[in-house]
C-alpha cells in the first residue's frame, strides 16, 4: 500500500478557490526522479500570495503549493543521490508548476537538488530558505565590487526593507563581511533588532520617496534593494561611482523612473538576482559559505515553527506585513 502523508492542496474549481489539508498517497506525485521526505519548509511572500489566490502564478489544479524545502531523500533514480541524503531546494518553479514543500512529501527531478552541507542542519537550512539563499547571492554581489570587478573597497552599504527576511540576514551577512550596514526600514520599534543584527545605522524609508534628482551625492558603495519602485531611482541616484545595486524585490513597485546617468557617468551597476534559476554552482557555493557567515543562533530567535494547519492563519497576516522573522513549516507537526 502507498504511503500516505499531509499536504497543503489548493483548487481552484468554477472560480471558487480553496485551500485544504489532506491526506494524499506518494501515488499522486508525478513529477520528477527523486522521492524527498520532507523535514521542514519556508513560507515566503510569494507562497502566501498563492495560498491566497494562486496569486496568478498557479495554472494547474488542484495543487500543492510551497517554493522551497529541506529534507532526506527516500528514493532517487539518478546515482547522483542516494537514499538517506539531505537535500535543499528553493526554486525551479517548484510550489508553482511542480507540487512544492507544504506536504509530508515531494517528488522533483534531480538537477533542483543541492546536498545539504554537513554543518548545516535540515532546521537551518530552512531557517534561511529562499530568502537567506537570496540575501547570500545579493550581499556576493555587493563584494564583486573589491574582488570580481577589482574596484574599490566597500565600506558603506545600503539595505532596504530590512526588517524583511532577505534584508535581514542580508544586514547579517553584510556586517559578517564587514561592512558598515545602514538599514532602511518604516518599523521605529525595529531599531534594536536591526543593531543587534550588525547594522551600524538606521534610516527612515521616507528619505527615499519622492522626486529624485539624475545624480545626487554619492554615498553608498553597495545596495541590497529588496523593495524596488521610486525608492530604488533615489538609490541609484545616491550611489558611488563604481558601486552595485543588488535588486531582488518589487514590493515598492515594478516601474523604475530613471536616466542612463548613474550608469555613463558613474559607472553604477545595476544587479538583478534571480535566485529561482541560479545556477547549481552558486548554489553549492552560497549554501557552503553559510556556515561563515550566517549567526544562526541569531536566526533561530528570529524563526517560529509551524504546522500545515496553523500555515492557513498565518499567511494572510504575511500579505498584510504583519508577520515578523522567518516562518518555517513542519508538515509532520
Amino acid at each position: 500500500m502507498s504511503k500516505k502523508f499531509k499536504a497543503i492542496v489548493i483548487d481552484n474549481q468554477n472560480e471558487k478557490f480553496t485551500r485544504e489539508i489532506k491526506e494524499l498517497s506518494i501515488d499522486a506525485l508525478k513529477d520528477g526522479n527523486v522521492l524527498v521526505k520532507i523535514d521542514y519548509s519556508g513560507l515566503n511572500y510569494k507562497d502566501a500570495l498563492i495560498l491566497n489566490n494562486g496569486g496568478r502564478i498557479v495554472k494547474k489544479y488542484p495543487f500543492v503549493p510551497g517554493i522551497d524545502f529541506s529534507g532526506t531523500v527516500e528514493e532517487s533514480k539518478d546515482d547522483k543521490f542516494k537514499k538517506g541524503d539531505r537535500i535543499i531546494l528553493t526554486g525551479f518553479r517548484v510550489g508553482e508548476v511542480y507540487f512544492g514543500g507544504f506536504a509530508g512529501y515531494a517528488k522533483v527531478n534531480s538537477s533542483f537538488l543541492v546536498k545539504a552541507p554537513k554543518e548545516l542542519t535540515n532546521l537551518q537550512t530552512m531557517m534561511m530558505g529562499t530568502a537567506g539563499f537570496t540575501a547570500l547571492l545579493c550581499s556576493f554581489a555587493i563584494k564583486a565590487r573589491e574582488e570580481l570587478l577589482m574596484g574599490e573597497k566597500v565600506k558603506d552599504v545600503l539595505v532596504t526593507g530590512a526588517t524583511g527576511g532577505v534584508g535581514s540576514i542580508a544586514v547579517m551577512v553584510l556586517s559578517k563581511m564587514g561592512y558598515d550596514v545602514h538599514a532602511v526600514t518604516g518599523k521605529k520599534d525595529k531599531h534594536d533588532y536591526l543593531k543587534d543584527l550588525g547594522a551600524k545605522n538606521i534610516i527612515d524609508r521616507k528619505e527615499f520617496q519622492g522626486e529624485s534628482k539624475l545624480l545626487e551625492k554619492g554615498i553608498w558603495d553597495g545596495v541590497v534593494d529588496t523593495v524596488g519602485g521610486e525608492s530604488l531611482t533615489k538609490i541609484l541616484a545616491q550611489t558611488k561611482p563604481g558601486g552595485i545595486v543588488a535588486a531582488c524585490g518589487n514590493a515598492g513597485g515594478i516601474k523604475l523612473n530613471t536616466s542612463v546617468m548613474p550608469f555613463i557617468i558613474r559607472g553604477v551597476k545595476l544587479w538583478g538576482i534571480d535566485s529561482s534559476a541560479a545556477s547549481m554552482k552558486r548554489r553549492e557555493f552560497a549554501w557552503n559559505e553559510a556556515k561563515n557567515l550566517v549567526d544562526f543562533n541569531k536566526l533561530k530567535n528570529l524563526t517560529k515553527e509551524h504546522s500545515l494547519e496553523d500555515l492557513i492563519k498565518i499567511y494572510p497576516k504575511m500579505l498584510k506585513g504583519e508577520v515578523f522573522g522567518r516562518v518555517v513549516v513542519n508538515p509532520n507537526k
